[in-house]
């Protein structure tokens, strides 16, 4: 008797996170599909859209993207936003390039570690401000998008860090491959599968999920919300910082206005990736592939000489589209708990 009472919550519990698992299964999937026709299609128009150099710059503006998209989808799954990314990328990489400016004796590792140090700094201030100020994530990350932006602005005064200021074997890490594979690709992937075998495997990754899924059930299962949060919103801001460094490494140019706009693209990169709004369910590989289907829609209208004003209304109807797949899904799995707990 007892070992059925016991088996009843847990079918309970599988049923709905099976019908989540199906559906952004089917959505990283449909995500797969709608890169493939989209890549045909747009090379039946130009043949050049193929071309080694062109794949190249989609890779590498995928890899800085997907990065941003990687801790995004961190904080989402915990139910909240960061739309402070894009500051703390344009910081990062303007303090990241005022450190090795007509310095050249600065190795580039000591840039990503300076990056990853100070974008974890603001990731952890918006961790404290939104647990323990008690103040929802997106008014939160909203005012220190602006602060932050604000702080750029007046450390930078007017000013613009050029390429042949910087030392020349940061640029070279920037355009630089090992095996064919440009370093930034690595580093985006590295992040991916890293964060991927985190959340999946280790108890710290299954906490998250936890909370998104109920906050005040995980508070009374004893999970550490406060510290999750915090270590959540840290890994955004470290990972925005090293975006920042690969920004700067890539364009070799960096003003005040660096990661302008970065916050719609990101969120979208996640929440089309499949990554729940409302918390609880995703993965960083869906971000990823998130974040690849942005990139490449951005290249082919440039590449079919489209306004790129159709690029942000696209955008924001993929954003639309992924909230409203999700909001269906939780509905359905809604109504079939009711109608097992009514035949219980």
């Amino acid at each position: 008797m007892n070992a059925t009472k016991a088996a009843t919550p847990r079918r309970r519990m599988a049923a709905p996170q099976a019908i989540f698992s199906t559906v952004f299964k089917a959505r990283e999937s449909g995500i797969v599909l709608a890169l493939i026709l989209l890549i045909a299609f747009t090379a039946t128009r130009n043949s050049r859209f193929l071309s080694a150099q062109s794949i190249r710059d989609i890779l590498l503006g995928t890899a800085i993207l997907a990065v941003l998209a990687v801790g995004q989808a961190i904080v989402m799954i915990t139910r909240n936003i960061d739309l402070s990314v894009g500051s703390v990328l344009g910081l990062s990489a303007f303090a990241v390039g005022s450190l090795l400016r007509d310095n050249q004796g600065v190795p580039v590792i000591v840039a990503l570690l300076a990056g990853l140090v100070l974008g974890g700094a603001c990731g952890v201030l918006n961790g404290v401000l939104v647990r323990f100020g008690q103040v929802p994530a997106l008014v939160v990350t909203l005012g220190t998008l602006y602060a932050l932006r604000g702080v750029n602005y007046l450390w930078a005064g007017g000013q613009q860090i050029n390429a042949d200021r910087l030392p020349g074997s940061f640029l070279d890490f920037g355009n630089q491959a090992i095996l064919g594979v440009p370093w930034l690709v690595l580093i985006g992937l590295v992040v991916l599968v890293v964060a991927t075998i985190v959340l999946r495997g280790y108890r710290a990754g299954r906490e998250l999920y936890a909370m998104g899924s109920s906050p005040q059930a995980a508070e009374l299962a004893g999970i550490k919300v406060s510290r999750n949060t915090i270590a959540a919103f840290l890994v955004s801001g470290a990972l925005a910082g090293l975006a920042g460094v690969l920004f700067a490494a890539r364009f070799g140019t960096i003003d005040a206005a660096a990661g302008t706009g970065y916050e719609l693209n990101v969120v979208a990169a996640a929440v089309v990736g499949g990554v729940a709004v409302f918390g609880g369910s995703g993965t960083v590989w869906g971000a990823g592939l998130g974040a690849l289907l942005l990139t490449v829609i951005g290249s082919c209208l440039a590449v079919l000489d489209i306004n790129q004003f159709w690029q942000q209304a696209i955008v924001g109807a993929l954003i639309l589209l992924a909230i409203g797949a999700d909001r269906l899904v939780a509905s359905r799995v809604a109504r079939a708990l009711r109608k097992r707990d009514s035949h219980v």
